[in-house]
């Protein structure tokens, strides 16, 4: 079982079935795309600021294993390390930027594949009723006998009530 996230614009309002058109489910678990595509798996998710960060990094990564004179098994054992790291992130880094584009986390929901967890997202979403907006204030009601105040006063101050 894999566990999914649902993101939904942050103006949707519960059980509006609108907002799933425009709902992300983004998986927690590695992504074997960004392993092996790295910053293009970014770019074609519209992961732009992210997929520019893994391209630099990755430049970066490289042209210090050249100034550093590593040996090519060492440098080929990094990149993988580094790509097996971008793997692991790369659904964290789409939940980041899901929420800086002012989407919100909906649901969590746990399912065999990616159609289980839409379906199940999708049906608890739907299940959701908005709260009904009161037209006018309602009339306060009698104060139940439960929060009348006891008598005596237990405790280190047994006279508190009492004037001074």
């Amino acid at each position: 079982m894999t566990t999914y996230t649902l993101h939904l614009p942050g103006d949707a309002r519960p059980g509006d079935p609108a907002a799933l058109e425009e709902a992300e489910l983004v998986k927690d678990a590695f992504s074997w795309g960004a392993f092996f595509f790295t910053f293009l798996w970014f770019f074609f998710h519209r992961l732009w600021l992210a997929g520019l960060a893994v391209l630099v990094l990755i430049l970066a990564f490289g042209g210090l294993l050249e100034l550093l004179d590593v040996h090519p098994a060492a440098g080929t054992v990094a990149t993988l390390l580094l790509q097996v790291l971008i793997g692991l992130e790369a659904n964290s880094l789409r939940r980041w930027t899901l929420s800086r584009r002012g989407y919100r986390l909906a649901d969590v929901v746990t399912a065999a594949d990616s159609d289980e967890a839409d379906a199940k997202a999708c049906a608890r979403w739907l299940a959701q009723r908005p709260a009904p907006i009161p037209t006018r204030n309602p009339a306060p009601g009698p104060v139940p006998s439960t929060l009348k105040r006891p008598d005596p006063v237990i405790g280190l101050f047994p006279d508190a009530e009492r004037p001074r």
